[in-house]
């Protein structure tokens, strides 16, 4: 019985527009940030690490370098301070976290890049045909 209210109780903070991104995917993530009585957006653009959790529960992971310095952020999937989440390349990886990256430095921090979505399933069906 608890169990069912509290289902229908986190049903009510779900996000129904979020993108379908995987770990090793460079995203835009646009978060509210509130300074006084003003609010702003502030984008955060950098390569998803880890994604954990369930349901209302879940985290993602985003680490960018700034300045030679590794920076790391973990949002909360479905909190309201992520205003947009926007999907900039994917990244093809073998593992679930990419925590190996935090050694890495220049360009070997690169993943290779893949295509996902409508236009990678075109390309697919197109090459398949000829």
């Amino acid at each position: 019985m608890s169990q069912e209210l509290l289902n229908k109780a986190a049903e009510a903070s779900f996000k129904k527009d979020i993108p379908a991104f995987h770990v090793g995917d460079t995203v835009k993530v646009n978060c509210r940030i509130v300074e006084g009585d003003k609010e702003r957006i502030q984008a955060f653009i950098g390569t998803v690490i880890a994604r954990k959790g369930r349901k209302v529960a879940e985290t993602f992971t985003v680490r960018r370098i700034v300045n030679n310095q590794g920076v790391e952020r973990t949002f909360p999937l479905h909190s309201p301070r992520v205003a947009d989440i926007e999907i900039i390349r994917s990244g093809k990886t073998r593992r679930a976290k990419l925590y190996y990256l935090r050694d890495r430095v220049g360009k070997r921090t690169r993943l290779k890049e893949i295509q996902r979505g409508a236009e990678g399933a075109n390309a697919s069906e197109g090459a398949a045909q000829e």
